[in-house]
Formats: C-alpha cells, sequence, structure tokens
C-alpha cells in the first residue's frame, strides 16, 4: 500500500533520501516523523548495486545478482569504485574484477558485451530503479533527491554521483556525507549529546568521521577514509587464497576464465557472509567438471583481513588530531559512542578491531546496512521545512587555494573547515606593468604546486599598468552547503572582476585524494624548506633586479669602491639564489640591502631637485 503522504508535500515531489552503495543501495523517506526504508520492486530493502544488460535493457537488483556468474560477460557490479576515476586510477582494481575496463573520453568506460558504458550510466541505472521503487511505495512522481557519498570522495567523484542521479530524472538537492547522515539517523534515534566516532566500512570505500552533537546540531569535527577499501577487499583476500591454490592444484589460470573468475568472487562473498554468524563455513565452487571444496575457520578468515582491517587505523589517528583530541592511551573517556556503519561491521573481526581501536566497545543498535539511508531522508525531511530540530554542519575534506608566485600553493580555506564558508585574500601583481593575473585554484596539502590537484584556471584581465607591487587584487572562495565552490578575483581599484564555478573533469586522478593528505605529513620538513626558499627568493628578488637596473648610477654618484661592493653583493646574492640556499639567500640580500641605502638617498635628492 502506498504511504499516505501529508497534505502540504503534495505542492512538489517528496524529497526522498538515497544511499548509492557499491554493494547494496537503497531509498528512504520520512514518514510521520520517523524514517523508513522503502521496499525495491523486487519486495526488499535492499537493492544489490548489480546491473545486468540484456540485449542493452538493464536489468536491476536480485535478478541482475543472480547473473553475475551465469551471464559475467553481460553484468556489472561494484561500479562505485569505479566513479568519477580515469583509466590510470583504475589499472591496480582492473585485476580483481571480472569484466573489462577501458579508457574513455576522461573517464572510465565498462565494457558488456559488444558495447560500453561509463560508470556514470551504469550508477544512473541503479538510481533509476531507486526511483521508480520509490514512486511505487509513495503512489507518486519522485524527481528530488538527497544523496549520500562517502566522506572521502573527492569533487569529480561528487559530481560523477550528481551526474548519474540527472540521467536517472532526479534532482539532487544536497549530496551529504555518509558517515554524516548514518549520525543524523543515530541522533534522532537516540537524542543524545556527546562526541561520535562514526566508522564506516562498507563494500568499497572506508570512511570515519568525528561528530559533535549538542541541542540539535550536527557539527563534523573532522573526516578522513580511504576510497579503495571496504568489504570487497575480505572478499578479494579469499580469491586470492583459492586462485593460488587452484592453480598449484590444477594449473588453471582463473584470470582467464571470466565465469571462473565471476564463481570465485560470489562464492568467497558467500563465505564471508556466513562466517559473520558461524564459526565455520564451506567454500565451493564446480567448473570444467571440477570440484575445489575448502573449509574456512572464523580464524583463519580473521587472520586473513586483519591486515585490511590494520589500513583503516591511520585515518582513525588523522580524524581523531585533525579534531583537536589527544590519541594516546584509550579513547574511551573522549567518545561518547562509536558507531558502526557497513555491512562488513557485522563481522565479529571488525567489531573487536574498532573496540581495541578506541578503547570503547561500539554501538551496534541501528541496522549498518540501513542507517545511511535513513539519515539521509532525515537531511531530505529537512530540507521540505518538515523538520526544525536539526542543523547539520558539514567540512571541507581537503583545502583549497592558488598557485602564486614560485609554484607555491597559498591555502584560503583549510582542510575540515565547516561548510559553507567564504574566504577572502588580497593579492598583488610581480612585474611592472602587468595588466593580467592568471588565477589557478588547487587542492590538497602540498606546499608545491604542482603537488596539489588542479581545478580551475582563468585570467583576470584588466589591470591599470602599474610598478609591481601597487596592484591590489582580492581573490574571493565561496563553497555553499552543496561543496562546490566559486572563486571570484576583483581588481579593487577598476572594479574589474572574474568568477568562475569550479566543476571538475570525471578523469581527475582520484589516487591524489587518498595520497594528499598523508604527503603533506610525510613531507612537511622537505615542504617547509621548500617554502622558505621560495619565500627569501621572492623577497630578495625585485631588491636584486632594481640593483642592476641602478648599477651605472652607482658608479656615476658613489665612489669606486663604494660601487663596486654592490656590484660584489649583486654577484653574491646571484649566485645564492642559483644554489637554492635560503640561509645565503637571506645573508646575501641584507647585505646588498645596506650597502645601497646611501644609493637610494642619492637618487631620491637628485630626483626631487
Amino acid at each position: 500500500m502506498p504511504i499516505q503522504i501529508e497534505a502540504n508535500t503534495h505542492l512538489e515531489s517528496p524529497i526522498v533520501g538515497i544511499d548509492l552503495g557499491t554493494t547494496n543501495s537503497l531509498v528512504a523517506f520520512v514518514n510521520q516523523g520517523q524514517p523508513q526504508v522503502l521496499k525495491s520492486t523486487e519486495g526488499q530493502s535492499l537493492v544489490p548495486s548489480v546491473v545486468s544488460l540484456i540485449e542493452g535493457q538493464p536489468i536491476v537488483g536480485y535478478r541482475a545478482k543472480e547473473k553475475k556468474v551465469r551471464d559475467a560477460q553481460h553484468t556489472v557490479f561494484s561500479v562505485k569504485r569505479l566513479l568519477g576515476r580515469g583509466f590510470e586510477d583504475l589499472k591496480s582494481l582492473a585485476s580483481s574484477l571480472p569484466y573489462e575496463i577501458e579508457p574513455g573520453n576522461g573517464m572510465v568506460k565498462v565494457r558488456v558485451g559488444d558495447r560500453t558504458f561509463t560508470a556514470i550510466e551504469i550508477s544512473a541505472m541503479i538510481l533509476k530503479e531507486l526511483k521508480l521503487s520509490a514512486e511505487k511505495v509513495l503512489g507518486c512522481s519522485v524527481t528530488r533527491a538527497v544523496v549520500t557519498v562517502p566522506a572521502y570522495f573527492n569533487d569529480s567523484q561528487r559530481q560523477a554521483t550528481r551526474t548519474a542521479a540527472r540521467l536517472a530524472g532526479l534532482d539532487v538537492l544536497r549530496i551529504i556525507n555518509e558517515p554524516t547522515a548514518a549520525a543524523l539517523a543515530y541522533g534522532l534515534d537516540r537524542k543524545r549529546q556527546g562526541l561520535i566516532a562514526v566508522y564506516d566500512l562498507g563494500g568499497g570505500t572506508f570512511d570515519i568521521s568525528l561528530l559533535k552533537l549538542q541541542d540539535g546540531i550536527f557539527e563534523v569535527l573532522a573526516t578522513s577514509g580511504d576510497t579503495e577499501l571496504g568489504g570487497d577487499d575480505f572478499d578479494q583476500a579469499i580469491v586470492r587464497v583459492v586462485t593460488r591454490e587452484i592453480q598449484e592444484l590444477w594449473n588453471i589460470n582463473v584470470t582467464s576464465d571470466i565465469h571462473l573468475f565471476a564463481s570465485l568472487i560470489e562464492a568467497a562473498e558467500k563465505t564471508k557472509i556466513a562466517l559473520s554468524d558461524h564459526s565455520e563455513a564451506i567454500f565451493e565452487v564446480r567448473f570444467q567438471e571440477k570440484i575445489y571444496r575448502r573449509d574456512w575457520t572464523q580464524e583463519e578468515f580473521f587472520e586473513l583481513v586483519r591486515p585490511i582491517l590494520e589500513r583503516t587505523r591511520e585515518p582513525c589517528m588523522k580524524a581523531l588530531r585533525d579534531a583537536g583530541l589527544k590519541v594516546s592511551g584509550s579513547c574511551n573517556e573522549l567518545l561518547s559512542d562509536v558507531v558502526l556503519v557497513g555491512g562488513p561491521t557485522r563481522l565479529k573481526v571488525v567489531q573487536e578491531f574498532v573496540q581495541e581501536l578506541f578503547g570503547k566497545v561500539p554501538n551496534t543498535s541501528m541496522h549498518p546496512d540501513e542507517v545511511v539511508a535513513q539519515g539521509a531522508a532525515i537531511q531530505a525531511d529537512i530540507l521540505a521545512g518538515n523538520n526544525q530540530d536539526f542543523l547539520l554542519l558539514d567540512v571541507v575534506p581537503l583545502s583549497l587555494g592558488l598557485e602564486t608566485y614560485g609554484g607555491l600553493m597559498s591555502t584560503l580555506i583549510s582542510r575540515n573547515t565547516k561548510i559553507p564558508t567564504v574566504a577572502r585574500e588580497g593579492f598583488t601583481t610581480f612585474v611592472d606593468c602587468q595588466t593580467g593575473v592568471d588565477i589557478h585554484v588547487l587542492q590538497g596539502e602540498r606546499e608545491r604546486a604542482q603537488e596539489n590537484r588542479s581545478l580551475a584556471r582563468f585570467k583576470l584581465t584588466g589591470i591599470q599598468p602599474m610598478p609591481a607591487g601597487m596592484p591590489r587584487i582580492e581573490v574571493t572562495f565561496l563553497i555553499d552547503a552543496d561543496g562546490i565552490l566559486q572563486v571570484a578575483a576583483k581588481d579593487l581599484k577598476t572594479g574589474n572582476e572574474q568568477a568562475i564555478e569550479v566543476r571538475p573533469s570525471f578523469g581527475l586522478t582520484e589516487a591524489e585524494v587518498e595520497k594528499m593528505l598523508m604527503a603533506g605529513l610525510n613531507y612537511a620538513d622537505s615542504d617547509d624548506t621548500y617554502r622558505r626558499l621560495v619565500e627569501v627568493r621572492n623577497e630578495a628578488w625585485p631588491t636584486l633586479i632594481a640593483a642592476e637596473k641602478r648599477l651605472p648610477d652607482a658608479f656615476r654618484l658613489l665612489s669606486q669602491e663604494e660601487a663596486k661592493q654592490i656590484q660584489g653583493a649583486i654577484e653574491r646574492l646571484k649566485g645564492a639564489m642559483q644554489e637554492n640556499d635560503p640561509k645565503k639567500i637571506r645573508e646575501y640580500y641584507s647585505s646588498l640591502n645596506q650597502c645601497t641605502v646611501r644609493l637610494a638617498e642619492l637618487l631620491i635628492n637628485e630626483t626631487s631637485r
């Protein structure tokens, strides 16, 4: 029976919450103040994120999942791992997939039979199935949604998700982070206050978020994660073991047989699920009139996946540090709750690891598969104006800034800044009579511009020709509640202004996002040295150029000894700059300044006559 929608929501289509997952997807709606996961067209809460294309027509869900082995060449799954990523990023992942991936125009493509589809198109098929499910249950057209993404999804992946929804006929009113959505659902159910860690281990991604709940305000303090880590990696760990054993038994190359490879992945997933509730499970596949059978124990499986779980430790510690919390010893007294999200958190080994990591028994009261969709529905209800009790404050996952002279990044908005936010900073020209400046927008944590991710470039023209350092240019960064960045540059003297809305292409390297924070920590010392070098070079360069330009005046106005002293100081400073020695540059720059004081006075007196 359709859910009875309140009269005021008939004016516009209802806003639903969608969890587009790697393994399963869900759609939810708030009815009479409570979020409800809506049944799919197949009558289930979960919709497997699997698409099978028969003669070009998509089948989504459990029916498609049944074809993962029987019709592997026409079936696609775990496509979320491909969203917004280029072919180069996915080379390491390609060997673990039974279907082919190919390079496209800025985005990866999936080969299905004799056709290719982008990850966006496949995702749109899943979203369309969720849309149809919601329309069937609600009894009306559904065109608006709040969609969740991993907290560590980069701009390309978020934009790809939004585009997939648009292809499915959905207007995305808000994209929110999955752990934040989970905390919303948790907070609504408990109405608690305190500091909550949300440990979100999904099928293909991992996120950790720290949120403070107080008086209905959900404030994200810090977030971190790994978009190449999830329950699929547990399956692949099993597959690697059995692949090696099959190779030793029968000398069969598993990866060359698409049906056998798909069978192993399916059997590995079933084994993992069985071991979440039982101490033993049987792994069995039949192929080429052969039967491969193996017994797995919980202990053996837990030992196998423990190294994978260890990869979640550093993102958790980083989030705690970014939130300003001490990470020495137990976190038990710091956190009011640790909430588990995602199907793999049902595993006892995950729960034990999280308890060891945070020193607190994790909260398992919420349904790990449904809590994210429920949180998205709550945010949808807030946007619909039906819930005024909650306010959600999210954060920027990575720093944003501009490239400045010398190849440095000047940060305007630091990572974990609350959104929406605005930042302004003043810049100037570095060359005499400069009439334009290039604005290069960057994202990342490194000091050097080239080691961060380029988001956009544009040019501010029409600057009045003036001596270097005289023009005043104000650059404004504005991030709205949807995480969309707008950048504006304005010449404060002429009022001339240029602006751009930053919308990254889908083919940007996702691997950079994972590495940026770690690289920022690993290379902190060398980055600091480089910054000092560039800063002192930039400071000394105008004085060096001016001194060289006035050297003939020195020989004209000063004694030969004084003029040669200036000439020697110029040569020493040029040599230090070629050696890239910041200490020597600072020393010789100071020396040049001192020995040109009398020359500057004489030139000023000469000009004033």
